[in-house]
């Protein structure tokens, strides 16, 4: 500090001394004041190092609550200030203007704490909700593997009780795809029971192609799934 203070008097420079902060690191650091020159400087917890927000304890809370701010931020300013919903301009937007809060410096301030984690995933959800559409596809995708396990996966003898089959042949020809049975959607008075898992999606299982049907495992369903859905998800 002393070799700092001759060099700023030696090229008639001066250091703004109420700005330079001491950051004491360590947990039993004694916290030494020290001093620039006859100015003593003050001691500050949190501390910003390339654009990086660090504590006395180098825990990263601080960057990772200003990192998940900024970005918040900013998918503000994309939701007021953008009309489409489409994935094709909303996903491009993201990696641009949001992700890079997210992801700077991330090898250094790697998290330690579930919270920040689940913070920082807050964020990425506001930014799937802003898209048209894609949750209640996501939600669809997920309807349809559940069917698949209970139908034809590790969970057939429960699903014998939750599906009923129909071998008639007028359901056969009902659909475009013929795999020897489809669902029978059953009758119903009340409209929420067209909203159990049992019955909202059988309509839709019933016109899957017959290659994602016969899938022989799960992740085979999957893969012909999304192949399917494709230009949906």
């Amino acid at each position: 500090m002393e070799r700092l203070e001759e060099w700023a008097n030696k090229n008639l420079m001066k250091f703004k001394k109420d700005k330079c902060k001491v950051l004491h690191l360590g947990k039993h650091n004694p916290g030494v004041q020290h001093r620039l020159g006859s100015t003593g400087l003050g001691s500050s917890s949190v501390e910003r190092d390339l654009g990086v927000l660090e504590d006395k304890q180098l825990n990263m809370s601080e960057q990772c609550a200003a990192a998940a701010k900024k970005a918040n931020r900013m998918l503000g300013c994309i939701n007021k200030g953008i009309t489409s919903r489409d994935k094709e301009v909303i996903i491009p937007l993201h990696s641009a203007l949001v992700r890079p809060h997210l992801e700077y410096c991330v090898q250094f301030w790697s998290l330690l704490y579930k919270k920040e984690v689940d913070r920082l995933e807050r964020v990425q959800r506001r930014a799937t909700k802003m898209i048209k559409s894609l949750l209640e596809k996501r939600r669809l995708r997920g309807d349809l593997i559940t069917m698949f396990q209970y139908i034809k996966g590790g969970c057939k003898e429960d699903g014998d009780s939750l599906f009923t089959r129909s071998h008639m042949e007028k359901m056969r020809v009902r659909y475009k795809y013929d795999y020897g049975y489809n669902l029978l959607l059953g009758r119903f008075r009340l409209g929420t029971r067209g909203k159990f898992f049992t019955m909202r999606k059988i309509r839709l299982w019933n016109n899957l192609p017959r290659e994602a049907v016969d899938s022989p495992a799960l992740h085979t369903f999957k893969i012909r799934l999304d192949r399917m859905l494709g230009h949906l998800v």
